[in-house]
């Protein structure tokens, strides 16, 4: 019977946890290591909502792209959602695992995800880590088929399911042959997309400042930190699936963007 921890390893195995930030807590969030795994619920998110799916349909292990505890917790009275899913897990039996920036920074983690999705070719992150072997860091930044940059900006916004895709609008009409990008929150890689000489950087969670500052100078594309990061589900299952063929593994049908847009008229 295969056990939280034979997840946990498998996971590692692929993203290793010294790849993490230090800022961040990857790993097992909840449960005894030794539990017996009846069922695996992939997301990105540990909501209450991804809680009782996990109890519909009998899995007792759920695995997420974003750590449900980041920086600890004083005490468990039900007062916020991480605390009544915490709370929840203990009661039922359910285990919580997170791989996140070592999920990222690893070979064929996050950005190579994306990379693939988009057909970019020789590949290498746009930053590397500094435990790695020179394939693993984060983001990316590879060659595409010379595209004109309103085409490309559609491949992007049809690839990733994007409702409302922000670009630099200061930016001239060029045409994509090189793209860096990075899942998630990529701001803080704009200087090295730039430095890579990308023609567009593609992330999620890019500031006003950053259109203003960096756009005259390079295509800047923001296509949210969940449509970015939603194919770390993908990635979680081959990992767990290389490894464990006979785990039962689920993707969350319940998982939707916290991110609401109003569109004017």
């Amino acid at each position: 019977m295969t056990k939280v921890k034979d997840i946990a390893q498998a996971i590692e195995l692929f993203a290793p946890l010294q790849l993490k930030e230090s800022w961040d807590n990857p790993g097992l969030q909840v449960g005894d290591p030794e539990m017996n795994v009846s069922a695996v619920l992939l997301c990105l998110d540990v909501t209450e909502e991804i809680m009782q799916e996990a109890m519909k349909r009998d899995c007792n292990m759920i695995v997420s792209h974003h750590p449900l505890i980041f920086g600890g917790l004083k005490r468990l009275t039900g007062a916020s959602p991480v605390e009544r899913i915490a709370e929840l897990a203990i009661r039922e039996g359910i285990a919580i695992y997170s791989a996140h920036t070592n999920l990222d920074s690893t070979y064929e983690g996050v950005s190579y995800e994306m990379a693939h999705m988009l057909g970019l070719s020789d590949c290498r992150p746009l930053e590397l880590s500094s435990t790695g072997d020179g394939k693993q860091g984060l983001g990316i930044v590879g060659n595409v088929r010379p595209t004109p940059k309103l085409e490309f900006l559609r491949k992007v916004r049809e690839t990733f399911e994007v409702k409302e895709l922000r670009y630099s609008a200061q930016t001239p009409g060029i045409v994509v042959r090189k793209v860096a990008l990075c899942g998630g929150s990529g701001g803080s890689l704009l200087k090295e997309a730039l430095e890579s000489e990308a023609d567009v950087y593609l992330c999620g969670d890019l500031k006003y400042h950053d259109f203003t500052t960096y756009g005259p100078d390079i295509l800047l594309a923001d296509i949210g930190h969940f449509e970015s990061e939603l194919c770390s589900r993908k990635i979680l299952f081959r990992a767990i699936r290389e490894r464990l063929p006979e785990c039962v593994i689920y993707f969350s049908e319940c998982e939707k963007n916290p991110v609401r847009i109003m569109s004017g008229e």
